[in-house]
């Protein structure tokens, strides 16, 4: 049988409320789950480069398109990745994302280093 006496229950009470300090600190530094996913934005600057790139490479392989078409889709392209480097990514899904995505543009040697490093600098000055 067990006894409630004063000790105890300070014991007791001192165990929960040191266990809801550390759940408490725990939530707070830990990052919040919707800012560890990309951004509807940055998805949607990331899905129109993407649909960029594939125009680009379709206008380069067409046979009967024009130089004016390959210039056309090309400059689309670049505007589309500036937009992808120039934005801020202040969240952390948003930072990986964008790291992620840019790595894997930067393997295939498609960043211009000038132009595009100048945006991802200017980027991580801007606030949200």
């Amino acid at each position: 049988m067990s006894r409630i006496n004063r000790r105890t229950l300070l014991l007791s009470s001192g165990s929960a409320v040191i266990a809801s300090t550390v759940v408490a600190t725990a939530f707070a530094t830990e990052p919040r789950r919707r800012d560890r996913e990309p951004s509807r934005d940055l998805r949607a600057l990331i899905m129109a480069h993407k649909a960029a790139y594939a125009a680009f490479g379709k206008a380069i392989h067409e046979m009967d398109g024009s130089n004016r078409d390959r210039d056309r889709a090309s400059r689309a392209e670049e505007r589309a990745l500036l937009a992808v480097c120039a934005y801020p990514a202040v969240k952390e899904g948003d930072r990986r994302a964008k790291a992620r995505y840019l790595l894997k543009i930067e393997a295939r040697g498609e960043l211009d280093p000038a132009e595009h490093m100048q945006a991802l600098l200017r980027s991580t000055m801007r606030k949200a």
